[in-house]
């Protein structure tokens, strides 16, 4: 078995006491908000508008709020738990006495938060479409582009997380990086909305990216090369992410 798999497996079997409460709390959130402004201020939408860009605002809503939910995830998983391998439980530093290295445990961390935000997305698309926000077969394919988006800030989060001493740093990253994102993204309205010296801040946003793309895939629209240039970003995003935090794992570490 590939050491990084041992990470893994460990991450799952964590999962395997937890995950009732961990699907539910990632699951409700995002539900509300699709039953809540999708049905019911989407309806108001598209009576005084006739909906957002050629569909009803509950169609446009739901795969960016897909998108936003896997942010949140990969994100989510890639804090708090980070900090504490590193810092409080030292589970990583346990880790390095086997023969798992930094990177490995990187690897593996990301791996696992790909399955989990893959999971949760599944279960989102299902009730969307349950609901008539999407269509099953494009709605499930869409999750893919969530997958990406959840890795592209699980990386970047994970490289913050190991820099830390305590969870400041991450109370503050969530409240004025992570929810500015989740609002203003384009996830409940078009990026053209925003004021003129916001809407360019949103573009070089991996979420926006993740939106447009996640958003594309599920409705169909966009032409094939703009879906090349969001995934495009997207992935070069988890690779710096990777990178990054691999080496400041090694840093942090390996003493």
């Amino acid at each position: 078995m590939n050491t990084y798999l041992r990470m893994y497996e460990r991450e799952a079997r964590v999962y395997k006491g937890v995950w009732r409460g961990s699907v539910f709390s990632s699951f409700v959130n995002p539900f509300l908000y699709l039953i809540a402004m999708g049905m019911f201020l989407g309806r108001l939408v598209d009576e005084q508008t006739g909906g957002v860009a050629g569909v009803t605002y509950l169609e446009f809503l739901a795969p960016g709020l897909l998108a936003a939910t896997a942010m949140q995830a990969g994100a989510g998983d890639s804090a708090w738990p980070v900090l504490a391998g590193i810092k409080w439980q030292k589970t990583y530093v346990a880790a390095l006495a086997s023969p798992l290295r930094s990177r490995d445990i990187v690897i593996g961390h990301l791996a696992w938060v790909a399955t989990r935000v893959a999971l949760v997305s599944v279960i989102y698309v299902l009730v969307a479409a349950l609901l008539g926000a999407t269509g099953l077969a494009s709605g499930l394919l869409a999750v893919i582009p969530a997958v990406l988006t959840g890795l592209a800030f699980a990386g970047l989060v994970s490289w913050f997380s190991a820099t830390l001493e305590d969870g400041i740093g991450l109370t503050n990253l969530f409240r004025f990086g992570i929810m500015p994102l989740f609002l203003f993204s384009g996830t409940f309205f078009e990026i053209s909305r925003l004021p003129d010296w916001m809407e360019p801040i949103a573009y070089i946003t991996p979420l926006w990216h993740g939106v447009e793309l996640t958003r594309a895939v599920a409705l169909g629209t966009e032409p094939p090369l703009g879906r090349l240039g969001h995934a495009a970003v997207l992935v070069g995003v988890i690779v710096v992410g990777t990178a990054l935090a691999a080496r400041q794992f090694e840093k942090r570490l390996v003493v």
